[in-house]
């Protein structure tokens, strides 16, 4: 029988690489699964609920806190994202590593709420590579690169809170050491309370 999953909380300056991370881990290993965040934006085209996300309305979501089945929430642009607490317990209580991409005050929340899981801040290896990386996607203005340049200032004065600090310079080599990380995170003592339980007991025979 699988053990309980973890939940590895992603986070990371925008151009850090954490969508395209993520991409890899879930195409490369069967064991992690992504959260899905609800919201009160439209529908992108191409976008299916319950893939890309769940599609609520503003009523909807309200009750949605109200009845606190939300991990986390926050408004941003006047629409409404959040963690549905659901989704993420049944996965982990399948075995499944849940991952979740979420900004540096969603961590700290979901921290709170899970003082087992594990976080993780992605960031590329110096901060030129992330400003080429920023104005090589060509999708958005200099201006627009600025304000993430800048918000990226304040996000690295809270990477201490994070329980891992990842450089993603080889994506490959990024993968593999995430996953590791996670491999890692399986053999602690604290989460296998069970199977220590029945070591103990059965080496407790061999007692004189």
């Amino acid at each position: 029988m699988a053990g309980k999953g973890i939940l590895l909380v992603v986070s990371g300056f925008s151009g850090a690489g954490k969508g395209t991370l993520l991409q890899k881990l879930l195409e490369k290993y069967d064991t992690y699964v992504l959260s899905i965040s609800a919201t009160t934006r439209s529908p992108r085209e191409g976008e299916v609920d319950g893939r890309e996300y769940f599609f609520r309305s503003r009523e909807e979501f309200e009750a949605m806190i109200a009845a606190g089945e939300l991990i986390e929430y926050a408004c941003y642009v006047g629409n409404y994202y959040g963690t549905p607490k659901a989704y993420v317990e049944e996965q982990l209580a399948l075995g499944k590593d849940v991952i979740l991409e979420i900004e540096i005050q969603g961590a700290r929340k979901i921290k709170e709420c899970y003082p087992d899981s594990v976080l993780l801040f992605l960031s590329p290896p110096s901060a030129e590579e992330l400003r080429r990386r920023l104005t090589g996607r060509g999708t958005e203005s200099m201006e627009v690169i600025e304000n993430r340049l800048s918000r990226a200032a304040q996000e690295a004065q809270g990477i201490e809170d994070y329980d891992y600090f990842v450089i993603n310079d080889n994506i490959e080599d990024c993968v593999q050491q995430v996953h590791q990380i996670l491999e890692s995170e399986h053999s602690r003592s604290f989460r296998n309370g069970e199977r220590i339980g029945k070591i103990r007991e059965e080496v407790g025979k061999f007692q004189k």
